[in-house]
C-alpha cells in the first residue's frame, strides 16, 4: 500500500472508529431506554418490522451504487445509472412491503406489526435514495462525513423522537417512527456533503457492468439476509413477539460490538482493497494483520462480554428481560467469528470472487433453516446455539476462501488463534474470580463491576508489562497507540501471494 494511501486510510479509519464509539453510546443509552419503557412484546413487534426492512433495504439497498465504490474510476454517467436503478428498486421494494403489511401482521399473528411494517416502508425508500451518496462518501474515504451523519442521525431518531413517543405511550410504532426519522437524517445529512446528479440516466455504456454487479450484490444480500434474520421469524411463527423480543435484544445488544468494527473497517478497508487489486502481496499483508488484531484483541474483550451479559441484562433491563441474559452470553462468544466474517468479504471482492460470498453460504443455510424450525418449541435457547453454530461456520467458509484468494494457508493464522484463546482464557479466569468475590453482595452491579475490573486489568497489564504476547502483527498496531508496545525486532516479511 503506497504511503498516501496508507495515510488516507487511516485517517479514515480512525474518524470511523471515533463516531462508531460515539455512535455505540447512543444505541446502548436509547436501547436501553426503549426497552424497559416499551417492554419484550413492543420490542418483538419492532424486531419484526426491522427483519423485513433488512431485507427490503437489502434488494433496494446498495445494490446498484455499490459499484460506485468498486471501479477505479467514477464519472457523472456512472452516479446517474447507478442512482436511476437505485430509485426504481427502492420504489418497487418500498411499495411491496407496505402491500404486503397487512399479510405479514396476520402471518405472525400480531395486529401491531401492520402499522409497524408501513412505517418501515418509508425508511425503506429514503434508505434507497441515500445509496450514491453513501457510496461515494466510502469511495472517498470520507468517514468522517458519514460518521457524523449516522451519530446525529442516531441520536435525533431514537433520542429525539423515540423516547419522547415511547413516554407519551405509543408503543412499538415510537420505534417506527425513530427509525424512519434516522433514514431522513442520513439521507439529507449524506447528501448535502457529496451531492451528485439527480438526472435519471436509464442506459449506460458500462450498464451491464453495473447490472450485474447489482445482481451479485443482491443475491449475496439475500443470503446474508436469510443466514442473520431467518431465526428471529422463525421465533415469531412458532413462539410469539415477546420471544422475538428477548431474542432480539440480545442479539442487538451482542452484536453492537460486531457492528461497530465491520461499519469503521470493512468499507475503508473495501475501498483500500481496490486499489490494490493489482498488489496481492500488499493485499494479503493488509488482511492478516487486521484478522491477527481481531484475533488477539476482539476474543478476549468478547469472553469478557460473555461472562457478564447476565448481569449486564439484570442491571439494565430488569427481572422481565432475564432469559435475554443467557442468550447474550452465547451470542457475545461470536463475536471474534463475525467480525472475521464481515472483514474477510472485502478480499473476494477485491480479488474478482465476490460470487463466491453467497455460493459458499448457501449449504449453511440449507442446515440451518430445519435446525432453527425444530429447536424453536423448546424456546429461545436452542435457536440460540444453532445460530452461534452457524456464524461460526459462515466465518470459516469464508475467511477459507479468502486464503485461497491469496494463496495463503490456515497455518499462518493459527498463531494469531492461539495468542487470542491465551488472551481470552485469561481474561475469563479473571472475570470469574473478581464476581466470586462480591457474589454474596447479591447484586447485579457489584457482580459486573467486579468482573468487568479484574478482566479489563489482565489485559491493561499485558498491553504495558508484556504486549509481546499480542505478537508482532497486532504489537505493530498497538504501538501507533502506545509506544511503548512498539517491537524491538523486524516485521516479519510480508506473506507470499499469487501474482
Amino acid at each position: 500500500m503506497t504511503a498516501p494511501l496508507r495515510s488516507q486510510a487511516e485517517r479514515a479509519f480512525k474518524w470511523s472508529a471515533l463516531t462508531t464509539v460515539g455512535r455505540f453510546g447512543l444505541q446502548l443509552v436509547a436501547q436501553v431506554l426503549l426497552a424497559r419503557l416499551l417492554g419484550p412484546s413492543n420490542y418483538g413487534v419492532y424486531g419484526i418490522g426491522m427483519v423485513v426492512l433488512t431485507f427490503a433495504a437489502f434488494l433496494s439497498g446498495n445494490a446498484f451504487s455499490y459499484i460506485l465504490m468498486l471501479q477505479k474510476d467514477v464519472d457523472e454517467d456512472d452516479v446517474r445509472f447507478a442512482f436511476t436503478w437505485q430509485l426504481v428498486a427502492g420504489l418497487l421494494c418500498s411499495l411491496g412491503m407496505f402491500l404486503l403489511a397487512a399479510p405479514l401482521a396476520g402471518f405472525f399473528g400480531d395486529a401491531r406489526v401492520e402499522p409497524m411494517l408501513q412505517w418501515m416502508s418509508v425508511a425503506c425508500l429514503l434508505m434507497a435514495l441515500a445509496g450514491c451518496s453513501t457510496c461515494l462518501l466510502q469511495r472517498d474515504l470520507n468517514f468522517r462525513a458519514l460518521g457524523l451523519v449516522q451519530l446525529a442521525s442516531y441520536g435525533i431518531g431514537y433520542l429525539g423522537i423515540g423516547v419522547p413517543m415511547a413516554l407519551q405511550g405509543h408503543g412499538a410504532q415510537a420505534l417506527a417512527a425513530a427509525c424512519v426519522v434516522q433514514a431522513a437524517v442520513v439521507l439529507a445529512g449524506n447528501f448535502a456533503v457529496r451531492p451528485h446528479p439527480l438526472k435519471l440516466l436509464w442506459r449506460h455504456p458500462l450498464g451491464s457492468e453495473t447490472l450485474g454487479t447489482g445482481r451479485t450484490v443482491f443475491f449475496t444480500n439475500i443470503v446474508n439476509w436469510l443466514l442473520a434474520n431467518l431465526d428471529r421469524i422463525v421465533i415469531g411463527r412458532v413462539l410469539n413477539t415477546q420471544a422475538v423480543g428477548l431474542y432480539g435484544v440480545a442479539y442487538n445488544i451482542a452484536s453492537i460490538p460486531n457492528v461497530l468494527l465491520v461499519t469503521s473497517l470493512q468499507p475503508t478497508f473495501l475501498a483500500a482493497g481496490a486499489r490494490l487489486q493489482d498488489q496481492p502481496r500488499e493485499l494479503a499483508r493488509a488482511w492478516l494483520t487486521l484478522l491477527a488484531c481481531l484475533v488477539v484483541f476482539v476474543t478476549p474483550v468478547a469472553m469478557i462480554m460473555s461472562l457478564l451479559a447476565g448481569d449486564l441484562v439484570q442491571l439494565l433491563y430488569g427481572p422481565a428481560w432475564a432469559e435475554a441474559g443467557w442468550a447474550m452470553g452465547v451470542m457475545f462468544a461470536c463475536v471474534p467469528a463475525w467480525a472475521c466474517l464481515g472483514l474477510s468479504t472485502p478480499v473476494l471482492w477485491n480479488t474478482g470472487r465476490k460470487h463466491q460470498e453467497a455460493l459458499l453460504q448457501l449449504p449453511l443455510l440449507a442446515i440451518a433453516l430445519p435446525a432453527w424450525w425444530l429447536l424453536a418449541p423448546g424456546g429461545i435457547r436452542g435457536v440460540v446455539i444453532a445460530s452461534a453454530l452457524i456464524v461460526f461456520a459462515r466465518a470459516a467458509v469464508i475467511v477459507g476462501s479468502g486464503l485461497r484468494a491469496l494463496d495463503l494457508h490456515w497455518r499462518e493464522l493459527l498463531p494469531f488463534a492461539l495468542r487470542g484463546l491465551g488472551l481470552a482464557v485469561a481474561c475469563s479466569a479473571a472475570v470469574i474470580a473478581g464476581r466470586e468475590a462480591v457474589l454474596p453482595l447479591h447484586h447485579p452491579l457489584f457482580t459486573l463491576l467486579a468482573g468487568g475490573a479484574a478482566g479489563t486489568a489482565v489485559l491493561i497489564v499485558l498491553v504495558f508489562a508484556r504486549p509481546q504476547v499480542f505478537g508482532p502483527e497486532a504489537r505493530a498496531v498497538l504501538a501507533r497507540v502506545i509506544p511503548s508496545a512498539r517491537p524491538r525486532w523486524p516485521a516479519p516479511p510480508a506473506p507470499e501471494a499469487r501474482p
